[in-house]
């Protein structure tokens, strides 16, 4: 077994959708970034990469080639992140993702992100848990100037 530990961060923008665990979260304001920037599978990808040891998501997937990554859907990263993982023999035992936002509230979102990841990810929702949490207004997350997100992430080699 091994484990791997993944952060990112994109501050708000307000002319994006905002993505997060794969899904379309209503809000005035999206995040900022070369892809979707859905920074929570950004997160789960530099985990899962980590366990793995195989460096992190800027380097299989850089924001210098040009257009290719440009607007990606960030569930495409995790998709190929799961196939490079695999074909190192290896499977996700379980994986936990915490997001930190004052805005919006997340917890109603948390069931459909975990459903979304693991049909991705090709695994049970069970073996996915996300929780949500403020920053009690301090940060850049307080300020509402953006969102955070840590994982964590257990593979196996099978």
């Amino acid at each position: 077994m091994r484990i791997g530990f993944g952060y990112d961060v994109h501050q708000f923008s307000s002319d994006r959708k905002l993505w997060l665990g794969g899904i379309e979260v209503p809000s005035d304001k999206g995040l900022l970034g070369h892809s979707d920037a859905d920074v929570l599978i950004h997160a789960l990808c530099d985990a899962l990469l980590g366990a793995a040891g195989m460096r992190d998501i800027g380097y299989h997937f850089p924001d210098t080639k040009g257009n290719e990554y440009e607007g990606i859907d960030s569930k495409i990263l995790l998709r190929k992140t799961m196939s490079m993982l695999r074909e190192q023999g290896y499977e996700l035992g379980n994986c936990d993702c915490t997001i930190c936002a004052q805005q919006p509230k997340l917890n109603p979102f948390i069931p459909s992100m975990q459903e979304c990841l693991a049909n991705v990810m090709g695994v049970s929702t069970n073996q996915i848990n996300i929780k949500a949490t403020t920053t009690e207004h301090l940060g850049f997350v307080g300020r509402e100037e953006g969102i955070a997100a840590y994982a964590v992430a257990l593979i196996e080699h099978v």
